[in-house]
């Protein structure tokens, strides 16, 4: 008996070996090209009941709309900020992420940002380039023994902490609320961590309550000493306030995952040397990419067997 496959549009770009996973087991229209994104929507409107995307990438109201049989969309990751989620729900449509899959990814990224950032490694590889040597550089920070504050201490911001314990770092953060049985400083404004800080990493959910949280005024308080790093969203740090400072030598150093300009890279600090830029890619390895495919996958089964999507936004 052959068993027909549930149609799924994917807006967002796959691995082979992964495109072929999720077509074992779907009826797949791969569309991952913006410019014909439109097109694709509407092709697939009377019978997708599922979308595969990402946060970034998003489903607006009116492609939800434009997709009467649409059941299920997936986001390949935790995030799902440009997901039309009250549009959804409204339809009784279940948006459900791949919370969990890149968690410790993102924690390994972050930490290796903050290392590059607070040692210079990449102005110290472009010196050692150039055949500068050490008597003539002035002396690097050491990460150890020092203050991380951690902007969202969800289950990305828990990893970092972890790892952030091994250099004898002082943890403190900013949530909205305590986080019931941590031992890490909660502090209930975010200028407030920033001022005690000497490092602050962004590990906040992206969307309207978070933009540009991290402004002038957080930026200011981290002091000509800090470091900032983002693996969050782009939309979460003032790009052009964080470049006046880092131009100014109001603040040391920045390590950025993700950016405002997205994909494009951030004009405003391309010409500084106290910045390491890496293309959102933190959360991305074969290990997390591999388990965010399988996730949405047990999200459809989970959902077209009637036993419920495994990670459901709430």
């Amino acid at each position: 008996m052959t068993t027909t496959k549930i149609p799924m549009l994917s807006l967002i770009s796959l691995a082979d070996d992964h495109r072929a996973w999720i077509e074992a087991q779907h009826d797949l229209t791969y569309e991952p090209d913006p410019a014909r994104r439109g097109e694709a929507v509407a092709a697939h409107a009377a019978r997708g009941r599922i979308v595969l995307t990402n946060g970034a990438t998003g489903l607006t109201a009116g492609e939800i709309a434009a997709l009467p049989a649409l059941e299920l969309v997936c986001t390949l990751g935790a995030g799902y900020e440009n997901v039309a989620i009250d549009a959804a729900r409204a339809r009784g449509i279940v948006v459900a992420t791949g919370a969990g899959t890149n968690e410790d990814c993102v924690a390994d990224h972050a930490l290796g940002l903050l290392i590059a950032a607070v040692r210079g490694i990449g102005r110290l590889d472009a010196q050692c380039r150039a055949g500068v040597w050490r008597d003539h550089i002035p002396l690097p920070p050491q990460l150890s023994g020092r203050r991380l504050g951690i902007l969202g201490l969800g289950a990305i911001g828990h990893k970092i902490a972890r790892r952030a314990a091994a250099f004898d770092l002082a943890i403190g953060y900013h949530n909205r609320r305590p986080v019931p049985d941590v031992a890490h400083r909660h502090f209930d404004r975010l200028v407030a961590l920033a001022e005690w800080a000497d490092f602050l990493v962004v590990a906040t959910p992206g969307g309207a309550g978070t933009k540009h949280l991290v402004d002038a005024t957080v930026i200011e308080a981290l002091g000509p000493q800090g470091v900032l790093v983002n693996i969050a969203r782009g939309s979460v740090v003032d790009t052009a306030a964080l470049a006046a400072a880092l131009r100014a030598g109001r603040l040391a150093g920045a390590g950025l995952d993700v950016y405002e300009s997205e994909p494009r890279p951030p004009e405003a600090l391309l010409g500084l040397d106290n910045v390491i830029l890496t293309p959102h890619i933190a959360g991305w390895s074969p290990e997390a990419m591999g388990a965010s495919v399988r996730r949405v996958l047990a999200n459809a089964e989970g959902h077209f067997s009637g036993r419920g999507a495994v990670s459901a936004v709430g």
